[in-house]
């Protein structure tokens, strides 16, 4: 404790001179990590938020959080889930799921380098893949995985942006069926799917491959040389049910899959798949009307591995695989047993060698397995203890996380040398390097994701924060930085330079693009329109009022959409609207957005409406009134536009 607290001092007191290698704490290292008011991070940092079901995205090297982009559950900050506008980007087979768990964010590739456009993320509950706006920081897209449960090793993208992978953790009955769960064994299927995704980002599922029933975990794909394969880490190649701390332990090694999708494809040209039925959504929100739509999708195509000679061939690797992980030139691909103390490499062009000398050693379910000694390179011997997963610099050099050591291990590339280590306070699973999943990595810091945070934040009661670590790795020698919390329990993340990304990020909606079916583009045509006991109100925000800002002839039992357009053309300027009594969140609308919220008043009564975001000095002015009264009332409709009052009729 006491070395944690002087710790926490050097890091805090520019000047101090420690040279304790624990943490590699230096001088220089506040003024390091300190970005100077007005001034700019280097990188962004999309980190998974876990079970709370959303991204975060954070600035390096500071570790300031800037925003939480609402993916896989209600945000009420944003309304997102809450509005009309963004309710169907929750729908699902299994009905509206407000809630997932988000474990691994992948930013989309050109030529095998981030290129700034879209960041996918899992949901690994109820398996879905979403698409964020790397201009709006806004989910555009979220699509159903059939077959599948347990969305583990995904959301992996190929190097052209081709693909987007996902794969299944927990095997499941194929078809799903009422059946004895110890007759697992052969009947269960782990689906494998493939995600085409169009020049514009829209996400279509091209082909799920029917996979023994085995558990998937991560998963990477080919580069370079390997480009059109992908790769998976397998375990429980037992095929055990219960007790699989125990019984998925048995074999002496597990697989990595390797999966040739440029030969899928031809097989899915020349028509060697079957059409199957299923039941699945498909959510796309549309920039032009600012609506989501939800299609249900009835069909998926299939390939059966057993069927397909040359599509999919297994590499062993030590029991228990969590990571699987290629390095920038394709050749390699790590495997990190979790019960090993070694990170072994296996090597692509010795695969291609086996396959067409066809070393194999036997089979599993028609799918060959490859020579253990016949495709392996190297390992890292002795380099801790429970690897999990590689990142890479571009200079020759892997990291890996030791999750029972506590450490991140940095080994280079072909001698398999353990170059140099450094602890992690605790527990470490993922980590990330900016752009470290392409050829070319931004190899200037490392951020360690760890699991256990014990002593390096105040007390919080029995939950604390989950924590991220900084490192440099610029240098020979990796030095610890900075401690920062995190949102929820991150897993993995993604990173690219900041310079890459602003030019693109949207500032405002333009009015005259906003073809939201309830928008409108000025003052002018703000009004109130009543169907049935159905009322819509299409009103403006502007600083610092709301028009129309009262409205009566509103009645109990009526059901009110307020249709609310932000006119304001002017970065970061959005309003905010909440009613009282609303079962739903406030809004908060962007500039140039127009947002819909659902009313249903209950008591009679004047009731106010006003603006949550404080947007100008004459904020807190910025309000209504809507007048409810009794059901059957024949109080006229009317509001107020620019201070005279219309309808009454």
């Amino acid at each position: 404790m006491l070395f944690v607290l002087s710790a926490m001092l050097i890091v805090l007191i520019p000047g101090c001179n420690s040279t304790e290698k624990g943490g590699a704490l230096s001088g220089d290292i506040a003024e390091r990590v300190y970005v100077a008011p007005g001034e700019l991070d280097e990188f962004y940092a999309f980190i998974s938020g876990g079970y709370s079901g959303q991204l975060s995205i954070y600035g390096l090297p500071s570790g300031r959080l800037f925003r939480v982009v609402p993916v896989f559950s209600v945000d009420a900050e944003k309304a997102y889930g809450f509005n009309e506008e963004t309710k169907p980007m929750l729908e699902t087979s299994f009905g509206t799921i407000p809630w997932d768990d988000a474990h691994h964010p992948d930013l989309s590739q050109t030529d095998g380098v981030v290129d700034g456009r879209w960041c996918f993320i899992n949901a690994n509950n109820t398996p879905r893949i979403a698409r964020v706006s790397l201009s709006t920081f806004e989910t555009e897209e979220i699509i159903e995985i059939p077959n599948s449960a347990g969305n583990h090793s995904s959301s992996f993208v190929t190097e052209n942006t081709e693909y987007v992978v996902a794969g299944t953790r927990f095997s499941v009955p194929y078809p799903q069926r009422d059946m004895p769960i110890d007759e697992y064994k052969g009947n269960f299927k782990g689906a494998v799917t493939f995600i085409k995704v169009d020049d514009e980002g829209h996400m279509n599922i091209e082909f799920q491959i029917m996979m023994p029933g085995f558990n998937y975990d991560l998963a990477h794909p080919g580069r370079g040389a390997s480009h059109g394969w992908m790769f998976f880490s397998t375990y429980n190649t037992e095929e055990a049910s219960s007790l699989l701390e125990v019984n998925a332990s048995q074999n002496d090694k597990d697989f990595i899959a390797a999966i040739n999708w440029k030969k899928a494809e031809e097989y899915m040209a020349a028509g060697k798949f079957t059409e199957v039925e299923t039941d699945y959504r498909h959510n796309v929100w549309d920039e032009s009307t600012q609506m989501t739509t939800s299609n249900q999708v009835k069909t998926v195509r299939i390939l059966d591995p057993a069927e397909l000679p040359g599509l999919v061939y297994f590499l062993p690797t030590p029991k228990s695989p969590h990571g699987c992980d290629v390095d920038p030139s394709g050749e390699y691909i790590i495997g990190s047993g979790k019960l090993a103390a070694s990170i072994t490499a296996h090597s692509f062009s010795k695969m291609l060698e086996a396959i067409e000398g066809e070393k194999f050693d036997g089979d599993a379910y028609g799918i060959p397995i490859i020579n253990y000694d016949d495709v392996v390179a190297g390992s890292v011997e002795q380099a801790g203890l429970g690897p999990l997963h590689t990142e890479f610099d571009g200079k020759g050099y892997g990291y890996t996380t030791f999750f029972i050591s506590s450490e991140v291990v940095k080994w280079e590339i072909g001698t398999w040398e353990v170059i140099d280590r450094a602890p992690t306070y605790y527990s470490v699973g993922h980590l990330m390097i900016p752009g470290g999943n392409s050829r070319e990595p931004f190899g200037k810091y490392v951020v360690a994701m760890n699991k256990i945070t014990k002593d390096r934040y105040l007390p919080t009661g029995p939950e604390l924060t989950h924590s991220a670590q900084l490192y440099d790795i610029s240098g020979d020698k990796m030095e610890l930085l900075l401690d920062f919390p995190t949102i929820g329990e991150p897993h993995y993340a993604a990173g690219a330079p900041a310079d890459l990304i602003m030019p693109n990020s949207m500032k405002f909606y333009r009015l005259e693009d906003n073809n939201h079916p309830y928008s409108i583009k000025s003052d002018a045509e703000a009004r109130v329109e009543r169907d049935g006991s159905e009322v819509h109100i299409y009103m403006s925000t502007i600083r610092s009022h709301f028009t129309p800002d009262n409205i009566e002839g509103i009645m109990v039992g009526d059901k009110v959409y307020f249709h609310i357009t932000n006119l304001e053309q002017d970065y970061d300027v959005p309003h905010g609207v909440s009613m009282i009594g609303a079962n739903t969140s406030e809004l908060l609308i962007m500039p140039g957005q127009t947002e819909t919220f659902v009313w249903e008043p209950k008591r009679v009564g004047v009731w106010p409406f006003y603006c949550t975001d404080f947007c100008s000095a004459l904020h807190q002015e910025m309000q209504g009134y809507v007048r409810v009264s009794p059901e059957g009332s024949s109080v006229p409709l009317s509001w107020s536009l620019d201070g005279e009052k219309m309808g009454g009729e």
